[in-house]
């Protein structure tokens, strides 16, 4: 909790509470049903919630922007996003029925109002946002294929609408067969040895 602060020391006492709260009511979950590896459980705060918000520094999401967060699980990183932006709306879905119930239960205890969930694969989803997150769920050019059709092609706010994507490792390969993208270092914000490899590709869609 000490790092959210640290790196993010203009939240409101609400939004105090509520990254205070979340430890505990992932911890609780957890217990019954394993959104988080049960080895990890502990980091939660740096592996997770922190990981989720480095989205934040490189992304501050304007009012009324919509997010799609795909394959959340038991809410990463949407419900950490959703805190810091409550003026931002989240739609987080899930194909598994026991995380979305997660997910639902850790949105309504920390009064989330600006948070929907729903248990559905992206294939099937029509609906469209600004943005969408995700914490590499799959090899980044499958992802892409799969979500683009989810992005809306107007794009108000400053930063262009399109991908979020967070991911480790040695990814170069996945992105040789696109031109338009940024890649940012987390590490560059986040001095913990967790992050070094840790980074976000950006990917605009644009009509």
């Amino acid at each position: 909790m000490q790092d959210i602060i640290t790196f993010f020391p203009h939240l409101t006492d609400e939004q105090s509470n509520q990254f205070a709260a979340l430890g505990e009511l992932y911890m609780y979950w957890n217990e019954r049903i394993n959104v988080i590896s049960r080895k990890d459980i502990e980091n939660i705060y740096t592996h997770h919630i922190l990981h989720s918000l480095s989205i934040a520094h490189f992304f501050p999401l304007e009012k009324n922007t919509t997010v799609l967060d795909v394959g959340t699980g038991g809410g990463f990183p949407g419900i950490p996003l959703a805190i810091l932006f409550p003026e931002v709306s989240f739609t987080l879905i899930d194909a598994t029925a026991k995380k979305i119930s997660v997910v639902h239960s850790v949105a309504e205890s920390l009064g989330l109002k600006n948070v929907t969930a729903e248990q559905v694969r992206v294939e099937k989803l029509r609906t469209q946002y600004n943005y969408i997150v995700s914490r590499a769920v799959t090899a980044f050019p499958k992802f892409v294929a799969l979500t683009k059709k989810n992005i809306l092609r107007h794009s108000p706010a400053s930063v262009p609408n399109g991908i979020i994507y967070l991911k480790g490792g040695d990814f170069s390969e996945e992105l040789a067969s696109f031109k338009s993208y940024k890649v940012y270092s987390i590490s560059e914000i986040f001095p913990h040895s967790f992050f070094e490899t840790k980074k976000i590709i950006y990917l605009p869609i644009v009509s």
